[in-house]
């Protein structure tokens, strides 16, 4: 029996989705703070950046991380449901790991597209302007499509070997 007709046969809930959105929100959430933590107070002393922050931008770094980890936790959570709803129904890539592996270069694309939009929306409620927000963002970009990639990777695999919320067909 093909991998494709097992995959026909089960069916996946929505209770799934939704845990997997919360349990992915919780690690990437952790992860964006710190993350955006370390840079807004830390990124014009690491050396491979030449960015220079604002001493007002250092002396919010938290109050902003946080901003930005609290509005992630909203719009990533909705988003990762529907990314989620959309590979339920993706049955063309059988092998397990290429579909874990495609999966999540997909979900980075679009949560690197979120966090950008996020760090400015941050810098624009917090800052009089969105100056250093650029150089802020495509820094954490750079960091995350390694941390997420590989955080959201593990978080497949644990997934994908639970069976919460995966309804099997009963027998004929």
């Amino acid at each position: 029996m093909t991998i494709i007709a097992k995959m026909k046969k089960v069916e996946i809930s929505r209770k799934r989705h939704v845990a997997k959105s919360i349990t992915w929100r919780i690690v990437g959430t952790l992860d964006t703070y710190l993350i955006s933590w370390l840079l807004l107070h830390n990124l014009g002393e690491i050396g491979i950046f030449d960015v220079e922050i604002s001493s007002e931008i250092k002396e919010k770094a938290k109050e902003a991380a946080l901003l930005i980890a609290v509005m992630e936790l909203i719009t990533k959570t909705i988003l990762y449901y529907f990314h989620e709803r959309i590979w339920s129904r993706i049955r063309w890539i059988t092998k397990q790991e290429v579909r874990h592996i495609i999966k999540t270069i997909s979900w980075r694309l679009v949560g690197a597209i979120d966090t950008i939009l996020l760090v400015f929306i941050a810098f624009w409620i917090l800052f009089p302007s969105t100056k250093g927000a650029a150089e802020v963002a495509l820094s954490m970009f750079s960091i995350e499509i390694i941390t997420k990639m590989i955080l959201y990777y593990i978080h497949e695999r644990v997934w994908f070997k639970s069976n919460f919320g995966v309804v099997k067909p009963k027998s004929q």
